[in-house]
């Protein structure tokens, strides 16, 4: 969370801020079952094409996917933004969604029997995950079991909408650590001492070597192979995949990546991922900049 002043703050990202907050206050009087959809038709109807995002979707599915039907393509300009409003709307709905997650126990996947070996080891685990789904449910079904699931994070550019994101995010699970040295150092010390890691590997890197993704050079990440080969740590990928009622989830622990070379084990994650895009793509975050 950001220390800086309120003044400080650039009076646009206040604003940006506020109307955030003031839709998840005016959707919090509804029930949650009609909440999550409310804010996720907000997200597709109104956020979506002021943003920018209807044209991000149609351009990156048309260099990654270009045989996708013209109808496909449509819906899925309108649905992935749904599907992201959901996810907001759940984080910030505290308790509730949190609540719901631990009553369904939704794990599954052939990972689970080595994510339960792990965690009688006391051994460190790597959790790949994506802008997939919704990320926090993951988080909240394995903190729900008593396991110790951390998180890294990248501190939003909005300050102000940062000072309510962090608290959020944290209800839902903690330890969470921020992008940077301190929060480097901190997440090392945590998976040291036989924490869980969950990290991110979908999104462009412009530091990172080109792997392959939907056919397309993808700058991915190292940093969960890597950290996995130097702490001698499992890692598998872990997705929260959205059921048709729209409101739960499925939690898949995906079969446990062997330790090798850590490009090998990338693009292991990458293709486990296009797999799982390939039977949900109204699931990913299409919107990110993923091939530059």
């Amino acid at each position: 969370m950001s220390d800086a002043p309120e003044e400080k703050v650039p009076l646009r990202d206040r604003l940006a801020s506020g109307l955030f907050l003031g839709v998840m206050r005016l959707a919090g009087m509804l029930p949650y079952d009609r909440r999550i959809p409310a804010v996720g038709w907000f997200f597709a109807q109104v956020v979506a094409p002021v943003a920018g995002w209807r044209r991000r979707i149609h351009d990156n599915l048309a260099l990654a996917w270009p045989d996708l039907p013209d109808s496909e393509v449509a819906r899925l300009t309108r649905a992935v933004p749904d599907n992201a409003g959901r996810s907001m709307a759940e984080i910030y709905a505290g308790e509730a969604f949190s609540a719901r997650i631990r009553e369904a126990d939704p794990l599954e996947g052939p990972g689970l029997p080595a994510l339960e070996e792990a965690f009688e080891a006391g051994r460190p685990v790597i959790l790949a995950c994506a802008h997939f789904g919704n990320y926090d449910a993951m988080r909240a079904a394995l903190s729900a079991r008593g396991w110790p699931v951390g998180a890294l994070y990248r501190p939003m550019n909005n300050e102000a909408f940062n000072a309510h994101y962090v608290p959020a995010i944290t209800a839902i699970a903690e330890p969470v650590f921020p992008r940077g040295r301190s929060g480097l150092t901190a997440m090392i010390r945590f998976l040291r001492g036989g924490g869980w890691m969950a990290l991110g590997f979908d999104q462009h890197d412009r530091h990172a070597p080109h792997l392959s993704f939907f056919g397309q050079p993808a700058r991915t990440v190292l940093t969960p192979a890597e950290l996995a080969l130097r702490h001698d740590a499992l890692i598998l990928p872990i997705h929260g995949i959205r059921q048709p009622d729209g409101l739960s989830f499925r939690v898949h622990a995906g079969a446990p990546v062997a330790h090798a070379d850590a490009i090998a084990m990338m693009q292991s994650l990458n293709d486990d991922l296009e797999t799982l895009v390939r039977r949900h793509p109204d699931q990913w975050f299409w919107v990110h900049r993923r091939w530059k």
